[in-house]
């Protein structure tokens, strides 16, 4: 190769590079624009989505968790994923009622079980050994004689609540009032003798669901079913336990009215 013809194809070499670069930065201000024609076309979609949203129904709402998934830079699969949850829930919330505060919940529940009035009754104000024999109950911690702090398992989350006992006479009943977050129960156990050897335990609760699990299960009566069973493992471990070793079944015997202790003993 001479030198003519080594800078000519030097030359053509150099031209392709420039050419190239060229080409690229086209394609990229192409895709930039591309880009911005899509987000300025997905924004007003989530506007006009926004917008209709309020009046919407679930699939309407759940369009707009999903243009707003893609419009945070997620993958379509989260999309996806973000549209099903919402019309999920916001199907769920027109069955329920939306964010309105509907009626209690009753639930009535009885259970007879073959002991003494008094160790059913003390073996019951021992409420820190209920997570030992109730499935759902995680922990109760009695802050003082009328202050109880509880958390349960609701479906798949734990709930806690802070309950407070404004009438307990010992042998014969036990009434409470309970704040939480979401939703709250309020209620009342007796006892009655019905032989000497064989007590009645009558609950009574006033059931108001409030988060969205609660009042997932709720449609079903789940509340009612979970209060039964776990009248029945309290039934089993008075008749397991407490009754072979009533000695040992150390209750509160004190007394509370208008949800103040008036006696201790």
């Amino acid at each position: 190769m001479n030198f003519r013809t080594g800078l000519a194809a030097g030359a053509a070499g150099a031209g392709g590079v420039l050419a190239a670069a060229a080409a690229g930065r086209a394609g990229r201000r192409l895709t930039g624009r591309l880009a911005a024609r899509y987000e300025a076309r997905l924004e007003r979609s989530v506007r006009r989505l926004a917008a209709r949203a309020e009046q919407g129904g679930p699939l309407t709402r759940a369009a707009l968790a999903g243009a707003r998934a893609l419009a945070d830079g997620k993958s379509p699969a989260r999309a996806l994923l973000s549209f099903g949850w919402t019309a999920l829930k916001e199907t769920l919330k027109r069955i329920f009622g939306g964010g309105r505060r509907g009626g209690p919940v009753n639930i009535v529940e009885q259970t007879d079980i073959g002991a003494p009035c008094r160790l059913v009754y003390d073996q019951w104000t021992r409420f820190e050994d209920f997570p030992s024999f109730m499935k759902k109950v995680v922990s109760v911690d009695q802050a003082s004689d009328e202050k109880l702090n509880w958390k349960a398992r609701i479906l798949w989350s734990n709930r806690t609540w802070r309950s407070t006992i404004v009438e307990q006479v010992p042998d014969r009943h036990i009434v409470w009032r309970s704040a939480a977050a979401k939703g709250r129960v309020d209620g009342t156990v007796s006892f009655h003798e019905l032989t000497p050897d064989l007590t009645r335990v009558l609950l009574v609760l006033e059931y108001r669901p409030g988060g969205l699990f609660e009042r997932t299960g709720n449609l079903w009566r789940a509340q009612g079913r979970r209060v039964r069973l776990e009248l029945k493992h309290f039934r089993r471990h008075v008749m397991t336990r407490a009754l072979t070793d009533p000695g040992g079944v150390e209750g509160w015997r004190g007394e509370i009215h208008d949800g103040e202790v008036v006696r201790t003993t």
